[in-house]
């Protein structure tokens, strides 16, 4: 599957210093300085059956910007993500409007590429759907079996969690709380013939009407957990730097992807660290398909809103925050925008020095994007009132801003 078109990543004015982010599993700030080669990073993708809304603008913005602080860093970078062109939401939601379910995991997809390309994510160097890595997850599924953590319940194949020695790190939940959401996001607990109501699905058998492959143990399509470990293991290896996502993945999906992957690789921890964006709300509540509650990036885009104001508005917020969506924010954006492209056209402006140093270092402390902004915004205030010391001031700034926090002024 094709990704979108990139944009120039740029070079920032400095070096910027190592990345640290925190990891989940620790609960503790983690240097996610790679071992060697490049940074390895994989990130969750869609499942396309509705288009790109806000919780998925900052989710991918966020990982965003952890792929230029590793490059500002000097590290190459590998960055993988997939989508998920296969599943019961997309097959439901085909079936409930009368479209065909490859059409319609195509046209989204489409979407979702226009929108990050709108607003400039540096795009991942490997793009798998689901459907087309079939041909990894099968094999990856036999491993699990000769490692004798798969069993069979009526047709369909189950992990059993417990064949990983650290299942529940990824997490830190207990299992009360991991079986208080499980049913809520993709997991049926209550089935009869499960050795454990955890265990998860990796490959379901054909039912009728519904999408099927070939395979080794009968034809049917594979589960979601499962799906993601092999497309980062065959792209990054048994051990990659982070695995991200938004905060809703922690459980089960990261969980149970991990410990897939350490039964097959048992000497290797899936990931250095797991990194998780917050929920955007709007209303009152978490911002999602499912519920219709959403602000559509490209609504937004269609509307005449720039993407660089869109942008600005999700930088403006902790990516691990959790915030509701809220058009004041948008005018503060556009003003920003406005703010710095204004200063930055001046040429000559206030020295550059302190500024870059430091938006470089807020940036590699957990990606501390609001730190950044107000930081140019400073050096904006001070051109603006007639800072003028600097010549070529503005040149540093539209390069440090569109390198590091992907903002085009």
């Amino acid at each position: 599957m094709r990704a979108w078109t990139s944009p120039d990543p740029g070079t920032p004015p400095a070096r910027g210093p190592a990345v640290r982010v925190f990891d989940s599993s620790t609960r503790a700030l983690r240097d996610v300085t790679p071992a060697d080669g490049p940074a390895r990073m994989y990130v969750c993708g869609i499942t396309p059956y509705d288009a790109t809304h806000m919780g998925h603008a900052a989710t991918y913005v966020a990982f965003d910007l952890l792929n230029r602080a590793w490059r500002s860093a000097g590290h190459d970078v590998r960055y993988v993500q997939n989508v998920t062109d296969v599943d019961d939401p997309l097959l439901e939601r085909a079936d409930a409007t009368g479209q065909d379910w490859v059409e319609l995991a195509e046209r989204e997809t489409q979407l979702f590429r226009t929108d990050m390309e709108a607003l400039r994510v540096l795009a991942p160097e490997a793009y798998v759907g689901a459907v087309e890595a079939i041909p990894l997850i099968v094999p990856m599924i036999e491993d699990l079996q000769q490692a004798g953590s798969v069993y069979d319940v009526d047709g369909d194949l189950y992990f059993s969690v417990t064949r990983d020695p650290a299942f529940g790190e990824v997490s830190g939940w207990t299992r009360e709380q991991m079986l208080e959401v499980f049913a809520d996001r993709g997991g049926d607990p209550e089935r009869a013939g499960k050795k454990d109501p955890l265990d998860c699905l990796v490959w379901q058998h054909e039912r009728p009407g519904e999408p099927a492959w070939d395979s080794s143990f009968g034809r049917g399509r594979p589960g979601w957990h499962v799906e993601c470990s092999a497309i980062a293991r065959h792209h990054l290896g048994a051990a990659i730097d982070v695995q991200g996502g938004g905060s809703d993945l922690v459980f089960p999906h990261h969980e149970m992807s991990a410990s897939e992957a350490q039964v097959v690789d048992p000497d290797s921890r899936f990931a250095q660290a797991y990194v998780h964006a917050g929920m955007v709300g709007l209303d009152g509540e978490k911002m999602s398909k499912s519920k219709g509650n959403l602000v559509l990036v490209s609504k937004l885009r269609e509307a005449g809103l720039d993407p660089m104001v869109i942008r600005l508005v999700l930088l403006g917020h902790h990516y691990r925050s959790d915030w509701e969506w809220d058009e004041a924010d948008v005018s503060a954006a556009g003003a920003r925008l406005e703010k710095w492209r204004s200063a930055v056209a001046k040429g000559a402006g206030a020295p550059t020095a302190a500024v870059v140093t430091d938006v470089l270092a807020a940036l590699a402390e957990d990606l501390d994007a609001p730190t950044a902004l107000r930081l140019i915004d400073h050096w904006a205030d001070a051109t603006d009132f007639g800072d003028d010391t600097e010549p070529g001031a503005g040149e540093v700034i539209r390069r440090l801003v569109d390198a590091a926090l992907g903002i085009a002024v």
